[in-house]
């Protein structure tokens, strides 16, 4: 393409105001944003004049008429989809239905089954065209360079003997980020809505899938849906066995995958360093010595960068399909929810053992 790729955004909620505008505004010179959309003309305006600075051709739109503008416009590309998470996936087939490429957030669908319908319902919108738009997730620990490097670093550990994945978070009502959505709609509530993230970083870092799992859950924190502990064993295909502990209201936040093989062992630890937030990589070597890199976040940037370059790509080939990242496909997104729902289901279960259900 000879101009940059025309997108839209909807939501105007504190994500897109603290991370889409911000990181959209970073690359500004690959892609312009046209119109933020929001239910409320009162949202909607307040998010355009925090990206009319970077991009001074915004609209704004609200309500279904200017949902309906949105799909009417044949020079939007791409649309981020960053609404609430029972929403999400209506209004992303919507679109995709229109030829729009979609970048829709995490988590890909609020249950296996949801996910399921949706693939199916892409599939036949496009069973008899030359041209598929793309749907992307926007799962950014895939795109983090740290998950990148863990991946690449993993066959340094031989063969995988154990694995631990520990996320000690600080979570209540009162965080910006928390949202009633998840009381009313997610069955697991931040477990599911967040949880998507690590068992990201763990698939991406392991390059295995989990095949089954057992999980005891729990409900602490009262200003939370249920539940808010997890604490789960579970199996790969390749048979290493491992745990997965989120306590969603400590108040010691920790963050760390760590890959125990036959040669060595890999972490990977969330932390700061001079001043910046990010990851630690760590290899653990059998002869004593550690290799050890910082990489500060910086996922939504690549994930966004990734879906431009896609959407603009995808236009050259005329009507033809282009194969898009994988590390941001619908499906990825599934196998993350399908990780979760199995262990959710074992809570229900006192613990029984769970398949974890194929995409």
């Amino acid at each position: 393409m000879t101009t940059k790729p025309h997108i839209a955004v909807l939501g105007a909620g504190i994500f897109v105001r603290t991370q889409y505008i911000p990181r959209l505004s970073e690359i500004a010179d690959i892609v312009d944003v046209r119109a933020i959309w929001s239910r409320s003309e009162e949202s909607a305006r307040a998010a355009v004049e925090l990206a009319r600075k970077f991009f001074p051709n915004i609209e704004c739109k609200w309500g279904d008429e200017g949902l309906d503008g949105i799909i009417r416009d044949s020079s939007i590309l791409g649309v981020a989809v960053v609404l609430a998470g029972q929403t999400q996936v209506d209004i992303s087939l919507r679109l995709l239905k229109a030829g729009k490429h979609i970048l829709q957030e995490k988590p890909a669908a609020v249950s296996n089954n949801e996910a399921e319908t949706a693939i199916s319902s892409y599939n036949a919108f496009f069973t008899n065209s030359p041209h598929r738009p793309i749907w992307a997730v926007a799962e950014n620990y895939r795109f983090e360079p740290a998950f990148v490097k863990g991946k690449k670093l993993i066959n340094d550990v031989g063969e995988m003997m154990s694995i631990q994945l520990i996320v000690e978070g600080s979570m209540n009502s009162s965080n910006p980020y928390f949202s009633s959505s998840w009381r009313r709609n997610f069955t697991g509530g931040f477990i599911l809505d967040m949880g998507v993230h690590f068992i990201a970083g763990l698939r991406m870092v392991v390059g295995c899938e989990v095949a089954s799992v057992s999980a005891i859950t729990s409900h602490v924190d009262m200003t939370l849906p249920p539940p808010d502990n997890i604490c789960s064993l579970f199996q790969l295909e390749n048979g290493c066995a491992g745990v997965f502990v989120m306590a969603v209201s400590s108040s010691s936040p920790k963050i760390f995958w760590r890959v125990v093989g036959s040669k060595g062992t890999l972490q990977i630890d969330r932390g700061s360093k001079d001043g910046k937030h990010g990851y630690s990589v760590s290899l653990y070597t059998a002869d004593g010595h550690c290799q050890s890199s910082f990489h500060p976040f910086c996922g939504v940037n690549e994930e966004l960068k990734s879906f431009i370059h896609d959407i603009s790509q995808a236009a050259l080939k005329e009507g033809g399909n282009y194969e898009a990242e994988p590390r941001s496909s619908f499906v990825e997104g599934a196998r993350d929810i399908a990780v979760l729902e199995a262990m959710l289901e074992s809570g229900m279960k006192q613990g029984a053992q769970v398949n974890v259900k194929k995409f």
